[in-house]
């Protein structure tokens, strides 16, 4: 690994280390100078690694991925721009889904999917997104069409990085799915803790969950490029 990209990783684990520590001590006005960092940190580390695919499909889908995410991270410090960092989230979510597909080795052809055999290996996730609208729809009151649309958006994300089993290396399917895991983790906290009932260290359950989650699907993509090399 080059100094740039060691530099970038550090930082980005510097900022996340830094984040969580003033969630532990209750420092939240600080927060509005670590928790951008972290994403900005991972996108700028996505492209170092990625400059030999500059201009590709990928690139560019992850990155605005990193970039939505850093904009949702910065909306979400403000409680009253909650609908506005979903949306950036959202956005995050439908550059995943593509850049999942673009690092599948093989080729989608719909008369040779099998449907039933897709529904029974997703239903697990299915089931549990529909029993967390389950406990949160009552208080959404506005957001329940866009909390709807979201959970399809994450829901469809995981699932895409399921559907990657066996169509890359291993080290890349299995860093990419729990990426993707823990982000709906990450998600599905948040939704609970706000909407529900507060979380023992809430905040810290899901900071680190997505901070987790959002680096395992960088090194899951970087994995994959490896191999294709």
């Amino acid at each position: 690994m080059r100094k740039q990209e060691i530099l970038w990783l550090y930082l980005f684990l510097f900022a996340a280390l830094a984040d969580i520590a003033m969630i532990v001590n209750a420092e939240s006005s600080y927060r509005y100078f670590t928790k951008p960092v972290i994403m900005i940190a991972l996108l700028l580390y996505f492209l170092q690694i990625t400059k030999l695919i500059n201009g590709s499909l990928l690139r560019i889908t992850v990155s605005a991925g990193l970039f939505f995410s850093f904009l949702g991270d910065v909306l979400l410090l403000d409680e009253s721009l909650f609908l506005f960092g979903l949306g950036a989230f959202f956005m995050t979510h439908i550059c995943y889904i593509v850049a999942f597909k673009l690092t599948q080795n093989h080729t989608l052809n719909l008369f040779k999917v099998n449907f039933i055999k897709m529904f029974v290996f997703n239903l697990p996730l299915y089931i549990v997104a529909a029993l967390i609208y389950f406990l949160i729809h009552s208080q959404l009151n506005e957001l329940k069409i866009p909390v709807i649309i979201y959970i399809m958006a994450i829901v469809m994300m995981v699932t895409m990085a399921r559907e990657r089993f066996g169509r890359t290396n291993n080290s890349s399917f299995w860093q990419l799915f729990l990426g993707a895991f823990l982000f709906f983790i990450s998600d599905s906290l948040l939704a609970l803790d706000r909407f529900f009932h507060p979380i023992v260290d809430g905040d810290l359950l899901i900071m680190s969950t997505y901070i987790l989650g959002q680096l395992l699907i960088v090194m899951g993509i970087r994995s994959h490029l490896i191999q294709v090399k």
